[in-house]
């Protein structure tokens, strides 16, 4: 029997740090929370100062009794839960089963599953941080309570059978498609006139190619064609020509919500996906724990990522760069997700090694030099009216971080650019001749439907939930029901274009495939339902600003600013409150 008992959450973790620490250690699993709040009646005393009364599920009991017995008979007990909220309280919820004194017992955490950072853990245990399990407290308490209060007013007001539910975050995310979907619905689209004109000039090989230059847009189908017959028989000459050297610079290395929104837009991952295979490879000890909401990175990662970048790609690749969090309740002992050890470029299990190889490429990125870019921007003047056209051209002089990795975007990030490639060499005074001059039709659109990677940035962005929270909110608004994800087949619609070719302006209808749409979250009519009647109902619970500012005091709590219980008394008087009212209200009708 080994000396020491050493206590994680997940099997595979276990089986991974048993390995590393050798025969004085015996590793084991308690498969997560081995407590919950009990499920008859609220689990809380409202009249105590919110007392939770925990129990062991049925489901837990034979590996709770496994690992009472282990304890026993082992000569001290080590807690490795991870290192956020919800693994302090486990720690805690074990020591309150085993018997164990939170004030001594061994607790030791690391951000990756590593033999140097794991032997470091074992040599530098601390205590519990009672702060943070009081904030994972408060959190869990609060939830039970919103759900368990508001959930027999949607069954009682509404009609409806008895299995609706509500809830503090999820509530809100129902309300952001919600909102969303109605924002589409009512849009009215605006039509202009897109000018582009083709121009022939020869390259640097005297090979005549085309290019495109763009003109001012037209209000309307009159303007178009106005503008257009004005260019009959004009001549096109350059007047001016505008090179700028620019440059982009990489993205931070990843957070939760980074990542998740990145394997979405990338891989076509859903939330849920990307955090199961991440949990995978945290905890095979390929990469660094994947809950956080920190850019920091540690000064062996920021050695072992100059090494590998100068080894790969030259000295002239690598740029040192330290992020700093802008949020500031992320802290900074945690680091940002990257690869524990940056040689391994690749994983041997398939089905990882697509996200793995993200995390990575990203990883490099990070500390690599910026992309030099020079920009060509051409003024042409048209003889015959005072308008001009534009073109512009860029050219890549030094690819830096984009020889391993772009950053990819949201649809609502995306704009109608022009397609910038390289222009031929072009002079002040130089005449062009015209192929052909069009202008298109062209539709303004609402804001897009959210993915689930961009509704965890919009969450993300009002303050509202942490990492631990995106995927499950997001896996429950779509188990019950009040959001359905799904693709949408676009429609037909006309558009007008008005050509001038040869001195000659016809007009063309053509038509186009619009709002088409993938793996989009819209909500059921059950969903604006539940989410018309809790706006009306309980306004503070639904709003944006105050489901936020909940956030900010689990912080506090957690911070050891603030006591948990004060915090849910100052929520929960107005809120029953508003509970009491709402049942008068239904009862009166």
């Amino acid at each position: 029997m080994a000396k020491n008992l050493l206590i994680v959450e997940s099997p595979a973790k276990a089986k991974t740090i048993e390995k590393i620490l050798g025969k004085d250690f015996q590793v084991k699993s308690c498969f997560g929370h081995i407590r919950d709040l009990e499920k008859a009646g609220m689990g809380i005393n409202l009249e105590k100062n919110f007392e939770p009364t925990y129990i062991v599920p049925a489901e837990k009991e034979k590996v709770v009794n496994e690992l009472k017995s282990l304890a026993k008979k082992s000569e001290e007990v080590w807690l490795a839960t991870d290192e956020d909220r919800e693994g302090e309280a486990i720690s805690w919820h074990l020591c309150e089963v085993l018997g164990l004194n939170p004030k001594t017992t061994k607790r030791i955490v690391f951000h990756e599953i590593t033999k140097p950072a794991i032997q470091e853990a074992v040599q530098n245990p601390r205590k519990l941080d009672m702060n943070l399990v009081m904030a994972q407290q408060a959190r869990r308490i609060l939830d039970r309570i919103v759900g368990f209060e508001l959930s027999p007013v949607l069954w009682r007001k509404m009609s409806m059978r008895n299995n609706l539910s509500a809830g503090r975050v999820q509530s809100v995310a129902v309300r952001l498609i919600a909102e969303r979907e109605r924002e589409i619905n009512a849009f009215v689209p605006v039509s202009t006139f897109k000018v582009e004109a083709a121009f022939t000039a020869k390259d640097l090989t005297g090979k005549n190619v085309t290019f495109t230059a763009e003109g001012k847009k037209q209000n309307s189908s009159e303007d178009a064609e106005t503008f257009l017959k004005s260019c009959i028989g004009a001549d096109y000459k350059v007047t001016d020509i505008q090179v700028k050297p620019g440059k982009r610079s990489p993205a931070p290395p990843f957070t939760t919500s980074t990542l998740q929104q990145e394997a979405s837009r990338k891989l076509g991952y859903g939330v849920s996906r990307t955090m199961l295979i991440a949990q995978k490879l945290y905890e095979n000890g390929y990469i660094t724990y994947m809950r956080t909401d920190s850019v920091n990175l540690s000064n062996t990662a920021l050695g072992d990522i100059t090494n590998t970048v100068k080894s790969m790609y030259g000295e002239e690749y690598h740029q040192f760069r330290k992020y700093k969090n802008k949020n500031e309740s992320a802290q900074e002992a945690h680091e940002a997700i990257r690869p524990t050890y940056m040689s391994n470029s690749s994983v041997p299990e398939t089905d990882w090694q697509r996200l793995y190889e993200l995390i990575w490429k990203r990883t490099m990125a990070c500390q690599m030099a910026d992309a030099e870019l020079e920009k060509t921007t051409a003024k042409i003047e048209i003889s015959t009216n005072k308008e001009e056209l534009t073109a512009s051209g860029e050219v890549l002089k030094f690819d830096g971080f984009l020889k391993v990795y772009r950053e990819d975007k949201d649809d609502d990030e995306l704009e109608e650019e022009a397609n910038e490639g390289m222009l031929p060499p072009l002079i002040v005074g130089q005449q062009l001749p015209l192929r052909e001059m069009k202008a298109t039709e062209r539709f303004s659109r609402p804001l897009p439907r959210y993915t689930e990677a961009s509704l965890v940035k919009k969450l993300e962005e009002l303050g509202i939930g942490r990492p631990s929270t995106y995927a499950p909110t997001i896996s429950t608004i779509l188990k019950r029901g009040y959001v359905e994800k799904r693709d949408k087949e676009g429609v037909r619609r006309d558009f007008r274009v008005f050509k001038l070719q040869k001195d000659s302006v016809s007009k063309l209808e053509e038509q186009e495939n619009t709002g088409a749409e993938k793996s989009k979250l819209f909500p059921s009519d059950l969903g604006l339902v539940v989410t018309d009647f809790l706006k009306q109902y309980f306004d503070d619970i639904m709003d944006y600003s105050f489901t936020a500012r909940i956030e900010e005091e689990f912080d506090e709590v957690a911070e050891g600013k603030m006591k948990w219980n004060k915090m849910i008394d100052e929520f929960y008087s107005p809120f029953k409150k508003d509970v009491e009212k709402t049942i008068e209200t239904a009862e009166r009708i």
